[in-house]
């Protein structure tokens, strides 16, 4: 059976009903990953686990990120990753067996609800105390997703918590990747974890990191900058970040935003409407890809070998980016005469 499967899948039926091989499909080549975009070595279990201050701790895989702190009552753990999982706990028991602490995880703070952040939470039991915005638990109650056992305790806008002797203030300071979104401040660690909202040394991905709220996305950054903090835990990629990671952020998505502008007054709609006739969708998408692809390719060209993938998601943020210029703030919106 294994065989039969791998022939089919690489040879299709001609005319004839002859058996030809298939032709292999043509992948897009992208530019380098910059070194600066890179983090640390994973070990032999696909997990890196280090110090960010004193008994702070972060958990990477390459992808996601994780954090930890170590408290003389146990562990309060900070998101849960899907594809960390188990090795979550294989990296508290890691720090915990070299410094002689507990490894038994107490809290677990959610920053936000999405199940790529959150997935891995119910591998801790029942027994843990969950926290999270009251956001973050009426859509955990909406999703009833078991792996994902909603906040057993809520705050609105700010809460400050004092788990065996550390102190972790938690911040709602509106919509932006989610409604629900978190900062997480940790003022005797100098760090912030702040997820979804900057990829240290890289591009968001589609939709400015998929999303909700674009105007609350962009003035996330400068609200991340005024808290006093040198690391930044950001829920994504390999490496901690610092704040001209996030400064390098702000700039470019500065740069997509002038370049959507730029690209929604001088972009001709016209010739996407006389060939695409009454299919009004096609017309459209023809003339919104033409503007962010223009919008895109200077921004392209910049950042190419400064943030890693700029080359691959910078044209499907322009769109998210110009959509919000037109929709949410009415840049490029005629009304009819």
């Amino acid at each position: 059976m294994g065989t039969a499967r791998a022939q089919s899948d690489q040879s299709t039926p001609d005319a004839e009903g002859d058996i030809t091989e298939a032709a292999a499909p043509t992948l897009p080549d992208y530019a380098p990953v910059p070194r600066s975009a890179l983090g640390p070595a994973l070990n032999d279990r696909g997990y890196f686990v280090g110090r960010v201050e004193r008994n702070l701790y972060w958990v990477t895989d390459g992808t996601y990120q994780a954090a930890f702190l170590t408290t003389r009552e146990g562990v309060v753990l900070f998101d849960a990753p899907a594809s960390i999982g188990r090795n979550l706990q294989q990296a508290v028991d890691e720090i915990a067996a070299a410094n002689g602490v507990s490894n038994k995880v107490t809290h677990l703070v959610y920053s936000h609800h999405h199940a790529d952040h959150t997935a891995a939470s119910s591998l801790f039991g029942n027994n843990v105390v969950r926290i999270g915005q009251a956001e973050t638990r009426r859509l955990l109650l909406r999703d009833n997703d078991p792996r994902r056992p909603p906040p057993d305790e809520t705050f609105t806008d700010r809460r400050k918590l004092e788990i065996g002797g550390e102190r972790i203030q938690l911040a709602w300071h509106g919509s932006n990747h989610t409604p629900d979104n978190t900062f997480i401040h940790f003022p005797d660690h100098d760090t912030l974890m702040l997820v979804d909202i900057v990829n240290s040394g890289w591009v968001p991905i589609y939709s400015l990191n998929l999303s909700e709220d674009v105007p609350g996305y962009i003035e996330a950054p400068a609200t991340a900058l005024s808290y006093p903090w040198a690391h930044l835990i950001s829920g994504h990629m390999g490496r901690l970040g610092t704040r001209d990671d996030v400064t390098l952020q702000q700039q470019y998505v500065a740069d997509l935003s002038a370049g959507a502008r730029t690209a929604l007054g001088t972009v001709d709609p016209t010739p996407f409407f006389v060939k695409y006739g009454n299919n009004s969708w096609a017309a459209i998408k023809g003339y919104l890809d033409a503007v962010a692809d223009s919008a895109a390719a200077p921004v392209i060209e910049k950042y190419t070998g400064v943030l890693a993938a700029a080359d691959v998601f910078t044209a499907s943020t322009a769109l998210w980016v110009l959509e919000s210029i037109r929709l949410d703030l009415g840049v490029g919106i005629q009304v009819r005469a």
